[in-house]
């Protein structure tokens, strides 16, 4: 049951994610203006090192053209559940050597936000997460998890992946 369940929730976030995607940059479809999708910039980061690599890393997007749309709301009016889609590609810098490389994060997701502060992420394609030493059921690093899969994440932070089909590539390895 609960196999069925997931596979029927992802095949209804790419049926909603793929449907009517953006025109080209510079109209107002691209924008979301008139459809309910709004930007959601991705804003730059930075880890000691440590944290997610061996060494420092800074991330920041070079391609960000990502919208959301708000599918419902808690009581409160604060969002339930958003779909994310859009091109992403975020530079990731080893900082202490200037080696970087430019990963493709353009996954869509359809995102329930629990009134715990968890999160779950049905998501289709590549999305970027940084994990922590002991913060997830991936080790750790800035991965880089492609396919067809669902993201828990806990009010503490923690991420627990659950591929039901696809990879991962740590980018700290090709920083490294």
């Amino acid at each position: 049951m609960h196999r069925t369940t997931v596979v029927s929730a992802l095949a209804l976030t790419a049926a909603l994610l793929t449907a009517a995607s953006p025109a080209s940059a510079g109209t107002p479809a691209a924008s979301g203006a008139g459809t309910g999708w709004e930007p959601a910039p991705t804003a730059p980061f930075d880890a000691a090192a440590g944290a997610r690599c061996d060494f420092p890393v800074h991330g920041e997007p070079v391609v960000d053209e990502v919208v959301r749309k708000v599918l419902a709301t808690h009581r409160d009016g604060s969002p339930s559940e958003i779909a994310y889609r859009g091109a992403l590609v975020i530079r990731l810098t080893n900082t202490g050597t200037g080696a970087f490389h430019e990963a493709d994060a353009s996954g869509s997701a359809l995102v329930d936000y629990h009134a715990d502060g968890s999160q779950r992420w049905h998501a289709v394609g590549p999305v970027l997460a940084g994990i922590g030493e002991d913060n997830g059921n991936l080790p750790r690093g800035e991965q880089l998890i492609d396919g067809v899969y669902t993201l828990d994440i806990s009010a503490t932070g923690y991420k627990t992946l659950h591929m039901i089909h696809g990879s991962t590539d740590d980018i700290c390895a090709r920083i490294g």
